[in-house]
């Protein structure tokens, strides 16, 4: 029998989309209230990778992705993915209720990246409450790898860089607080 043991902590990402980046601050600091000071945030890119966001929030749509400081327990996903749902409403149109922001949680670890999700699929686990798990990528051979299910956007260059950015930024905090990065 394997002994039960505790996760280590996992450093939360929050992925933004939005036509509109002047609504931004006041998003972050609804964030950061939450889940700590932002401690790296990207550049913004232009999210051209599908139009299933453009009908709702419109068109030249730009990413970004922030990171937080404070690591967290894994099993705060779940929260992290409802609380970001609040977020988006609050921010939505007042006539139309269509978001002006798109909010995707997940956290990174020293072996993978995590995405949460309101949408069931073969490949995700349910966590609670209507919110899953997607394992989005695997570090493997010094960089974060895609899996078959990866979203193209996720596969690319550019993200990979970003996430494996922040993966040496979690490494570090983890070697300052005496912590080993477990290999999952």
């Amino acid at each position: 029998m394997g002994q039960i043991k505790p996760a280590s902590p996992v450093k939360l990402i929050v992925g933004v989309i939005t036509a509109n980046a002047a609504l931004l601050d006041a998003v972050y600091l609804k964030l950061e209230d939450r889940f700590s000071e932002i401690d790296f945030a990207s550049q913004f890119m232009p999210f051209d990778y599908t139009a299933y966001y453009s009908q709702e929030m419109g068109r030249e749509l730009q990413r970004q992705f922030v990171s937080f400081e404070q690591l967290v327990p894994p099993d705060e996903l779940a929260a992290a993915k409802r609380f970001s749902n609040t977020v988006e409403c609050q921010f939505a149109e007042s006539e139309t209720a269509r978001r002006r922001v798109n909010l995707d949680p997940g956290y990174i670890s020293a072996a993978k990246l995590i995405l949460a999700s309101t949408k069931d699929h073969a490949h995700r686990i349910h966590l609670q409450n209507g919110i899953y798990a997607e394992n989005t990528l695997r570090f493997r051979n010094k960089t974060f790898q895609p899996w078959e299910w990866t979203y193209p956007d996720y596969r690319t260059p550019a993200y990979i860089e970003i996430f494996n950015h922040i993966r040496e930024i979690y490494l570090g905090q983890l070697k300052a607080r005496g912590l080993r990065a477990h290999p999952d």
